[in-house]
């Protein structure tokens, strides 16, 4: 059974445009103890969406998890892990956080309550109401 997520990224550093470039990618960066503890429970064939932060702010594509999560080969710290990651849908109109926010039933979404959270996981009913907002290039 696939799970949803969603991971930030400062589109400046690494975008979804540059992971459609790449066509698969290692996201790893992730430091924060509780991201790190969302990053270690992602599964191969698990969904993402991919979230701009800084300027932009907004959901703008999906990716999926193409590896289980492993130790950073190029750290000495076992808690860092990371992830293999493929593009699967670029959103045709990113979703805004401001529109987000104004819908009631996200009010206890993580991405509302926990914002500098750079991993999370995105229950079912969240994941539904997201894609309700979706549509694809």
């Amino acid at each position: 059974m696939s799970r949803q997520w969603l991971f930030k990224t400062e589109p400046s550093e690494y975008s979804f445009s540059d992971l459609e470039k790449e066509k698969k990618a290692v996201w790893d960066g992730v430091t924060n103890n509780l991201a790190l503890k969302h990053l270690r429970a992602v599964r191969m064939g698990d969904e993402i969406l991919i979230y701009h932060s800084g300027d932009e702010k907004a959901i703008v594509g999906i990716a999926q998890a193409i590896s289980d999560p492993y130790p950073h080969p190029r750290e000495d710290d076992d808690k860092l892990m990371i992830i293999n990651l493929i593009p699967k849908r670029r959103l045709a109109r990113p979703i805004t956080l401001a529109e987000i926010k104004i819908i009631e039933e996200f009010k206890d979404f993580d991405l509302i309550r926990l914002p500098r959270l750079s991993v999370m996981p995105v229950a079912d009913d969240y994941w539904d109401r997201l894609q309700d907002m979706m549509t694809f290039v």
